[in-house]
């Protein structure tokens, strides 16, 4: 079987894209797919790198996102049958409750591509109840490319951060996968949509997905100052930060009194530095946020099979140039989502 593998931490020239993976076999509750594309994340990237703690079973799948259709049936499993195309819930979930409010807030949370082996191979295993029926003839590449991005900015946005209609969200970021979806879902919840761009190129993207206001920080590299006039000095309501450190004194610098930063990762680092008296003077709610639990997925999911959210899919690559694909991702070289098609 074919696949796209790492077999030890490092650099891309660790990815390999290795031809006699064995066939894996469904166990009970789980369903066997031929894949039909994967997608990439930041999270790809951080995984291939490692960290302290992370172990993994070499050789592992790269690609956290996946769509094909259903191959083989485990014991037990009921409601799917061979050939129905579907897209994943890139989540593993525990049996054990969970410590917080949702499903996705356990210590043993696992994410596929991450902790499990991912999806960029020709055959993965995966647990039925994380299967959703896609509608027949619905793209497998936008199927892939919204998954993990749709539930992450979904549950930040929507569950954890409460948006209301009326209100005003400032996207920090217009190129990524979840900065993308959050646009539309913010737009879709009756939001107004400030979003921060990194170039002309991606400030009209932003602009196309809806955005009603963009800053391109080429022009402006003190947007929070922008943003603070923008709103007549009062402030956006939420923030969404998935940079980290190079924004998130600039985040909570545009938030109103009372406002919330909704933090969904850390591209540009953890560490940082901010003056708590904003904070606490302000009344502003730092709301931290990954991931989400499954029914989170199927709603997301359901909005993008009707056509309501759009799965921005910026580069296609076939499996032998899953190394280029990871290059692509690295370098911010891509607006949206970097797929591997499978079939090619």
């Amino acid at each position: 079987m074919r696949a796209a593998v790492i077999t030890e931490h490092g650099e891309l020239d660790v990815i390999q894209v290795v031809e006699d993976l064995p066939m894996p076999e469904p166990g009970p509750g789980q369903v066997r797919l031929k894949m039909k594309a994967a997608a990439l994340n930041r999270l790809d990237l951080f995984v291939r790198r490692g960290w302290p703690g992370l172990k993994l079973d070499f050789p592992h799948v790269i690609g956290s996102d996946g769509a094909g259709v259903v191959d083989a049936l485990g014991p037990g499993v009921a409601g799917f049958a061979p050939g129905d195309p579907v897209s994943v819930d890139p989540s593993i979930y525990p049996d054990e409750e969970p410590e917080g409010d949702y499903e996705n807030q356990s210590r043993n949370l696992a994410i596929m591509g991450e902790h499990h082996s991912g999806f960029a191979a020709e055959y993965v295993v995966v647990p039925a109840r994380n299967l959703h029926r896609m509608p027949d003839g619905f793209s497998f590449q936008e199927a892939a490319a919204a998954s993990l991005v749709g539930v992450t900015a979904w549950h930040s946005l929507i569950t954890r951060g409460n948006l209301r209609a009326g209100e005003t969200v400032l996207i920090v970021g217009a190129g990524g996968g979840v900065n993308s979806m959050s646009i539309q879902i913010a737009k879709l919840s009756g939001a107004q949509v400030i979003a921060i761009g990194s170039d002309a190129d991606k400030c009209q993207l932003a602009t196309d997905l809806g955005a009603d206001q963009v800053i391109n920080r080429q022009e402006e590299p003190n947007w929070s100052k922008a943003v603070y006039l923008m709103t007549n000095k009062r402030g956006v309501d939420v923030v969404v930060d998935n940079v980290g450190a190079a924004s998130l004194n600039s985040s909570i610098r545009c938030a109103r009194v009372g406002g919330r930063i909704l933090i969904v990762g850390g591209t540009t680092g953890y560490p940082v530095e901010i003056n708590l008296a904003q904070v606490f003077s302000r009344q502003i709610s730092l709301i931290g946020s990954t991931m989400g639990p499954h029914r989170d997925y199927m709603r997301v999911m359901d909005r993008v099979f009707a056509g309501e959210l759009k799965a921005v899919v910026g580069k296609v690559f076939p499996l032998s140039a899953a190394r280029d694909a990871q290059a692509t991702l690295e370098d911010f070289d891509v607006f949206g989502k970097v797929v591997i098609d499978l079939e090619r």
